[in-house]
Order: structure tokens, then C-alpha cells, then sequence
């Protein structure tokens, strides 16, 4: 593994993350290619590398807050498909498997426990595993999980422009796996954002779109992705990623980023990793 480098002109900024703990994770249904019941779940190393994310976010001085999990979800660990959290507003989630419709309820309950008004959306939407902020936009991915009449709802409620992204891999089923913001721009804001992502995910208006908006975008390879490379979190200087992206992780250090490995293979068994684990709370 390379050795990263602290880059003097990445900034991190302090986050507000919710997880929920993974006590009833398991592979009992197939909903994605990555799925399939004769995999079985190590159980208690998935408890494990989930803690290992959790403590890192803490030492990186993120505050981590948690959902109470509930037996017969246990899909429910993938914290990220619940919302979009902007500004301290809540836009929810209607699931397109019937098999996690019910997670819906339970995270919006958590949120207006914590104060928030729930909006609960009319169209299929999959939270943040299909809508990414970024530079100022709301960048968001249909073709196998979150409809397109989502998105204008999204930019009716938030107010942000809303950019669509055509996905055309099964394998990268969710914007969050074929895509992540590196930064929020420049060392405190005030250069352009800026994104890593792989081109092949998406369809060739969508890469063009990509390509024009983000002229300096990170760009993975394959094997980067299949790895779970770009479902990662980044702070703007921090970026917590699976080890198995080797090549990834070379390109960020190489941008003076400082790649922090976090090993979430367990989860990857049933399509997730470090950002499905991840809802980010943005006040």
C-alpha cells in the first residue's frame, strides 16, 4: 500500500454522519448482481469492520450518530438510501425492493425524533444512494433504483439544480458506487468542487455531462470500482475507501489527498460498502 501524502491545499471539514449498527446483516435476498444466499455472511467480522469504520470517522473528528437497527431489516446497515439530508432538510426515501420499503419508516422516525420534517417522496428514490451533492448541484443517478420523476422532486424541494445521470451497469446499480465528491472546493470552499468516478458506468450523454461539469475529475478504473473504490466518503481531505482500490487510492494520494483504507468486504456481499454504511447530516 502507498504511502499517502498530506496535501497542503485539501482541507478537511468536520461531518455529521448516521450509521446503524449492522446486528442483523445478512444476505437473505438477492436484489443486485453482488447478492446471493450461497454466500454466506461472516457476521461478527462484518460487526467488526463496521466498528473500524465508525471509530474512524471519530478519530478523523466526525461526529457519529446512530439509528437503532431492527431484526428483519438487514439491509438497514446501508444508512445512505434513507435520505438526502440539505440544509437540515429531509428528503426520504421510497425504496424500489419491497424487501426495504419498511427501512423508510424507521429512519424517518429518527429524524423527527431529532427535529426534522420527513418529506416523503411520490416517486421511487433511493437517498443518497442515487442523489450526490456536489459544487452546488444535486447530482442524480437513475436506470436501476431511483426514477426520474425523483428528480424533479428533489429540485422542486431542495431548490438546487438537479443534474440527471444515466446509469447502464448493473453492477454499479447506485450513483454512490460508480461516483463520490472528493472536496467542496479548493483549500475553504472557494475553488471549484471537484469528483472521482467511473466513466463506463454511465451512459455516453452522461459521461459527456460528467466530462464538462468536472474537467478535472479523479477517474477510476474498473477494477477500482468492482472493489468498491468510489463508494467512498471523503472530508475534502480525508477519504475513507476500501484498500482493495489500490489504483484509486494511488491517483488521490497523488492529488494530495490522504486515502484512510477501511476494509468493508463483508458488506460488499450484499453491494455495499463505506458510503452505503454512511448518511451524511448536512445542517
Amino acid at each position: 500500500m502507498p504511502t499517502s501524502h498530506d496535501g497542503p491545499g485539501r482541507k478537511a471539514r468536520p461531518r455529521r454522519y448516521l450509521v446503524c449498527e449492522p446486528r442483523y446483516f445478512a444476505v437473505q435476498y438477492a436484489i443486485n448482481p453482488w447478492m446471493s444466499q450461497d454466500v454466506p455472511v461472516d457476521a461478527a467480522r462484518a460487526r467488526r469492520q463496521w466498528q473500524t469504520l465508525v471509530d474512524a470517522y471519530g478519530a478523523h473528528g466526525h461526529a457519529v450518530e446512530n439509528v437503532k437497527p431492527v431484526a428483519g431489516l438487514p439491509d438497514m446497515v446501508f444508512a445512505a438510501n434513507a435520505a438526502l439530508v440539505l440544509g437540515g432538510r429531509v428528503f426520504g426515501s421510497s425504496f424500489h425492493a419491497p424487501q426495504r420499503r419498511p427501512e423508510s419508516a424507521e429512519y424517518e422516525t429518527w429524524f423527527k425524533e431529532a427535529g426534522h420534517d420527513v418529506y416523503r417522496p411520490e416517486s421511487l428514490c433511493e437517498g443518497e444512494g442515487d442523489l450526490v451533492p456536489a459544487g452546488g448541484l444535486i447530482l442524480a443517478g437513475t436506470g436501476f433504483r431511483t426514477s426520474r420523476a425523483a428528480h424533479a422532486e428533489v429540485q422542486e424541494f431542495f431548490g438546487v439544480p438537479t443534474v440527471g445521470l444515466q446509469l447502464v451497469d448493473p453492477y454499479f446499480y447506485h450513483l454512490d458506487t460508480a461516483l463520490f465528491p472528493l472536496d467542496d472546493g479548493g483549500a475553504a470552499g472557494s475553488g471549484p468542487a471537484n469528483i472521482a468516478y467511473y466513466p463506463d458506468a454511465f451512459s455516453a450523454g452522461s459521461r459527456e455531462v460528467l466530462e464538462r461539469l468536472f474537467p478535472r475529475a479523479v477517474l477510476a478504473t474498473r477494477d477500482d470500482a468492482m472493489a468498491f473504490g468510489l463508494n467512498s466518503v471523503s472530508d475534502g481531505r480525508h477519504v475513507f475507501i476500501a484498500p482493495q482500490a489500490t489504483h484509486l487510492i494511488d491517483q488521490l494520494a497523488h492529488e494530495g489527498y490522504v486515502p484512510v483504507p477501511v476494509d468493508l468486504s463483508e458488506f460488499h456481499k450484499a453491494g455495499g460498502g463505506i458510503k452505503c454504511c454512511t448518511q451524511e447530516i448536512r445542517s
